[in-house]
């Protein structure tokens, strides 16, 4: 088994699935090719949950990014060229942090973001989900 599915907030209206490339479950400590999982969060205005971990079994990006599909953006330390046209051209949008993050922190700060002035990627997002 791939994946763990955990809850759902079902929601829906201006939520974001957001996955963290994570060794520890709570930081973003993980090169997108070398992750052995994903912790996958529901983000709306209101809402925040833990709604799956993908388990990486087979150290293959086009098997990575098919697991990802249905998530909006993804974090993580470093990520190869090849991986990240493949993850944008999947409609992923990508996030890299040099350090170590916390996820809760980041949570915090999507959250926030859609209460307030979410930037131009998430506006579209959001869009993109209604349309």
């Amino acid at each position: 088994m791939s994946s763990i599915k955990i809850t759902s907030n079902d929601s829906g209206e201006g939520m974001i699935k957001v996955a963290f490339a994570t060794k520890d479950l709570e930081n973003i400590d993980s090169h997108f090719g070398s992750a052995k999982q994903f912790a996958v969060y529901e983000i709306s205005k209101t809402t925040t949950s833990l709604s799956e971990i993908i388990k990486i079994i087979d150290k293959d990006t086009d098997k990575t990014v098919a697991q990802l599909k249905g998530v909006d953006i993804v974090y993580f330390t470093n990520v190869g060229a090849i991986a990240a046209a493949k993850l944008i051209n999947s409609g992923i949008f990508t996030i890299k942090y040099k350090d170590v993050v916390g996820i809760e922190e980041e949570v915090n700060k999507l959250k926030e973001m859609l209460n307030t002035n979410p930037p131009p990627f998430i506006k579209k997002i959001i869009e993109k989900k209604a349309a």
